[in-house]
């Protein structure tokens, strides 16, 4: 086994950004990583913990175990000859190094506090960063299923932040958050709900009856659904005195 190294207190920490592109910073200074050990990095830091066996079946699915486990010994060794980016190896499984700072990691334990009661409104930062795809340009089948599971993590954030400004009467920063989920998913219903909800709440009833129908028109026009009861309804309220008998 082969474990961490002593770090330092002044060891700059190493940096690893994968949201917008592969970027790894050491104490701030970019540092180059061939584009073959970039997969296993980025690979190793989305899957902390995975089995050797399992890096090497994502990494290189289209060749046999036996070859597939033997590039990833290679792999693993060139990252301890040059340590780009420090690993753990413990037994069959590998992991980045407690002074590797991943920018995914921060957009999930956001998503987790807030899961769990936590204010959203802090989270401003991390979902600025979150706006970026995750490594756009590759297409590995393992790169889509994290790409798309941090797109949902982004989204819900959203929808969370807006529901806290709305909350405590931040209307102005309710509609950013709401437009920003909106324009991310436009055919999701929650970010509309909300932008709709926000315009009752500030007595805007025709902005409301504006930015219902228009989402109305989209679903109709491109899934041939109309919007649920739910968000019908908050224009029913809004409908109901000129509806009713004189």
């Amino acid at each position: 086994m082969t474990g961490p190294e002593p770090v330092s207190d002044i060891e700059p920490r190493v940096r690893l950004l994968l949201l917008g592109g592969f970027r790894l910073l050491h104490g701030g200074r970019a540092v180059v990583a061939p584009r073959g050990l970039q997969r296993s990095i980025a690979l190793i830091g989305l899957r902390p913990g995975a089995t050797r066996a399992q890096l090497a079946g994502l990494l290189w699915p289209e060749v046999s175990e036996e070859r597939a486990l033997s590039s990833l010994r290679t792999a693993l060794w060139r990252l301890r000859r040059d340590p780009l980016c420090p690993m753990i190896t413990a037994g069959d499984t590998v992991c980045l190094h407690p002074m590797v700072d991943l920018d995914v990691d921060e957009l999930t334990r956001v998503a987790a506090r807030v899961s769990q009661g936590g204010d959203p409104r802090p989270a401003a930062a991390v979902l600025a960063a979150a706006r970026h795809d995750l490594l756009p340009g590759w297409y590995d089948d393992w790169v889509l299923v994290e790409r798309e599971r941090l797109r949902q993590l982004r989204l819900h954030l959203l929808d969370e932040l807006a529901r806290a400004h709305l909350r405590a009467g931040e209307h102005g920063e309710a509609l950013q958050a709401a437009l920003e989920a909106m324009a991310a998913d436009p055919l999701r219903e929650t970010p509309h709900r909300l932008v709709v909800e926000t315009h009752l709440a500030e007595g805007n009833a025709y902005e409301a009856l504006h930015a219902f129908s228009g989402y109305r028109d989209l679903l109709l026009r491109e899934l041939q659904l109309e919007p649920s009861a739910a968000m019908c309804a908050l224009i029913n309220d809004v409908l109901a005195p000129i509806h009713a008998p004189a």
